[in-house]
This record gives structure tokens, C-alpha cells and sequence, in this order.
């Protein structure tokens, strides 16, 4: 009976270590695959920041091309005026010299 006992707390045991060292490889593992995610997140932060940067030196030229988008669109505007009133005097003229 004492055989069977030990038989079986032996394997237990076994068991349990066997458990213990996959436990201990999924935390080395783990462990592995965590500094990798820590490399990748010190790289993508490390490109972020410089695309930020990339991005701020950008703006002035960005806000001059607003700038000019508007001044564009309002001389647009004034031409487009400008060639209404142009033909309406046409048209006034026109009439005057038919008479």
C-alpha cells in the first residue's frame, strides 16, 4: 500500500513540476514577447515624434498656402464681378450706339 502512495505522490510531484517549468517557459516567453512590444513602442514614439516634428516645421508653408487658397478665391470673385459689370457697360454701350 505504501508503494502505491508513493507510486502516486511521485507522480503528483512529477506532474507538478512538469506544470511548474511550462508555466516558467510561457513567463520567459511572455517576457520575451514583451520586449519586443517594448522595442516597437520606442520605435513607433521615436517616428511619431519626428513626424510631429516634420509636421510643425511644415505648417507656416501650410498656413501660407491657406492663405494664398483665400486671397485666390476672393480675387476670383472680384474677377467674376468684374466681368458681370464689364458686360453690363458693354450692353449699356451697345445700346447707346444703336440710337
Amino acid at each position: 500500500m505504501f508503494s502505491k502512495m508513493a507510486t502516486y505522490l511521485t507522480g503528483e510531484l512529477t506532474a507538478t513540476r512538469e506544470d511548474y517549468k511550462l508555466l516558467e517557459n510561457t513567463n520567459k516567453l511572455t517576457s520575451l514577447k514583451y520586449l519586443e512590444m517594448k522595442d516597437t513602442a520606442i520605435n513607433i514614439s521615436r517616428n511619431l515624434k519626428d513626424l510631429n516634428q516634420k509636421s510643425a516645421a511644415l505648417q507656416p508653408s501650410l498656413d501660407q498656402i491657406t492663405l494664398t487658397e483665400e486671397r485666390v478665391a476672393a480675387l476670383e470673385q472680384a474677377a467674376y464681378k468684374l466681368d458681370a459689370y464689364s458686360k453690363k457697360l458693354e450692353a449699356k454701350y451697345k445700346k447707346l450706339e444703336r440710337r
